[in-house]
């Protein structure tokens, strides 16, 4: 193993039996700082990560380059004690799939220089995809060998006194969850996990990356965790059981488990005395935000006049019908359905229209008014009683803001990471 040490390599090499280390993987301020504060708390690192479709050299759907990013975490986290490790997720050609294998390559070339360049220091390398040229299916060698590739590319510009750390692998569904409701979920074969990682350690050798070989801290696998519009796919530690005694041998190596939001704090636990030891979650916690967002909209019919009042439930169906490019390939059935899931979806692909004008404004209506006409503890105790609990306890005061990350830190408290 290396000299120097990546901050996640050292919190791996912390964790006691049965902890893991959370990966939020978000964009939104209010979930951010309550990862923050979690972490300040907690005294542990506080890992957030960015998607390819997220954060790229085109702004992604948050409208931010890989730079850009950076500078807005170190600027919510600034005053605060605790460390951050930022990771980016799925980098690759994800978002170029469509394109010809050259260009996509090129894409993905620059995404992963520009994520390294600007201080992310988990690599998530994801070549798993097909792209416009590629044939039907793809063998773990090209698989291999264009990661081999980015991580070459990657190493070029590291910082040496502070080298990342890689994760490869992707045997799970593009990022935010299912796209379709499904029957079940298969759980990786420890063959194909075992050839994964060989086959990537050759790729890596024959490159002459044997050093950042030694920096591969997890590989990406599939232990048969999912979620979809309003369907979750628990863990199943007897289904699992092959392929988390598979990693076993291959220590300090652990698995990194993607889509876990939405399981329960027991499966959770579970996962991390299996060695799933990297837990990502992202939605899950956009669509606590939503909730108490949605809770604020009912308190306002009964605290502000209606010609005051934010619209934040309209304004953002307003903004998802005029634009629908982030879930009319994700959500199906009828009108009805459409408007059901558009608002209530466990895959939250309302996340996406958060940085939207006329959304920021709304929100910043409904926190101000929230904040200008304090609710009663009756109407909190109605629509927020966990946070009515919290409150009467002296646990959280009442501002809009406080109450919001309260309802993502009760997300957060379900994973073993304390």
């Amino acid at each position: 193993m290396s000299q120097i040490k990546n901050k996640l390599q050292v919190a791996l090499s912390k964790l006691r039996e049965g902890q893991a280390v959370m990966a939020a993987c978000t964009a939104h301020p209010l979930a951010i700082e309550a990862v923050l504060e979690h972490a300040e708390k907690h005294r542990i690192p506080a890992l957030i990560e960015a998607t390819a479709n997220q954060v790229n050299q085109f702004g992604g759907y948050t409208g931010m380059v890989p730079s850009d990013f950076v500078a807005y975490i170190k600027k919510l986290s600034k005053g605060r004690n605790c460390e951050v490790i930022l990771g980016g997720d799925h980098l690759g050609p994800l978002v170029w799939r469509g394109l010809p294998e050259a260009q996509a390559m090129d894409n993905a070339v620059t995404l992963i220089e520009q994520y390294v360049l600007s201080g992310f220091t988990k690599i998530h390398i994801d070549t798993s995809m097909r792209l416009g040229d590629d044939p039907p299916v793809l063998s773990n060698e090209v698989i291999a060998a264009r990661a081999a590739l980015l991580c070459k590319k990657a190493e070029a510009v590291v910082d040496p006194e502070n080298p990342p750390v890689y994760i490869v692998g992707s045997e799970v569904p593009i990022p935010g969850g299912a796209e379709h409701e499904e029957e079940g979920i298969s759980v990786t074969r420890p063959e194909d996990f075992l050839a994964t990682v060989e086959t990537f350690r050759l790729a890596f050798g024959e490159s002459g990356l044997q050093s950042a070989w030694e920096r591969v801290v997890a590989v990406v696998v599939q232990p048969g965790v999912e979620f979809g519009d309003d369907q979750i796919f628990e863990y199943d530690r007897g289904r699992a059981e092959k392929l988390t005694a598979s990693l076993k041998p291959l220590a300090p190596l652990v698995f990194e488990g993607h889509s876990t939001d939405y399981q329960t704090p027991e499966k959770l636990q579970e996962m991390a005395e299996d060695g799933i030891a990297i837990q990502k979650v992202g939605p899950a916690l956009t669509f606590a935000v939503r909730e108490a967002l949605f809770a604020f909209c009912e308190m306002e019919k009964w605290l502000v006049p209606e010609n005051k009042r934010s619209r934040f439930m309209e304004i953002l169906e307003e903004v998802m019908m005029d634009k629908p490019a982030n879930w009319n390939n994700h959500y199906h059935g009828d009108p009805d359905q459409l408007a059901f899931k558009r608002r209530f979806s466990l895959s939250d692909r309302a996340r996406y229209y958060m940085t939207d004008a006329r959304i920021e404004k709304a929100v910043s209506v409904l926190l101000n008014n929230i904040n200008s006409n304090k609710p009663p503890i009756s109407l909190l105790s109605q629509y927020m009683p966990l946070q009515y609990n919290y409150l009467r306890e002296g646990r959280i005061s009442l501002t809009a803001e406080d109450l919001v990350k309260s309802r993502v830190t009760d997300c957060i408290d379900t994973y073993p990471i304390t």
